[in-house]
């Protein structure tokens, strides 16, 4: 069964940091691209950060550049991103979803979705 599956996510005080995982079932990362998504109260989903089938490369939104961070494991079919000085507005249900080769923009364009897991950056 084709699936992927996020966890890793939990409440941190601001300046914190977390790492999610999207563990992915069913897929081979050396020619699927998975990417993070971000969807708050009242506010659409948006695309957070992706690497490309075999990790050729990654991209980020505006918003997190240079705090958050995409890899993928080394052996095992994880993809993980690293938040790092994390901040109130970053609380959100964070998705990772799964697509055929590159990465794309749009969230319409990813096959495969995770139930998302929680992030909640609070004092």
């Amino acid at each position: 069964q084709l699936q992927v599956v996020e966890s890793g996510g939990g409440l941190v005080q601001p300046g914190g940091s977390l790492r999610l995982s999207c563990a992915a079932s069913g897929l081979n990362l050396d020619y699927w691209a998975i990417g993070w998504f971000r969807q708050a109260p009242g506010k659409e989903r948006e695309g957070v950060s992706c690497i490309s089938n075999n990790g050729g490369s990654t991209n980020y939104a505006d918003s997190v550049k240079g705090r958050f961070t995409i890899s993928r494991g080394n052996a095992e079919n994880t993809v993980y991103l690293q938040m790092n000085n994390l901040k109130p507005e970053d609380t959100a249900v964070y998705y990772c979803a799964a697509r055929y080769w590159g990465c794309r923009p749009s969230r319409y364009e990813y096959d495969y979705w995770g139930q998302g897991t929680q992030v909640t950056v609070s004092s």
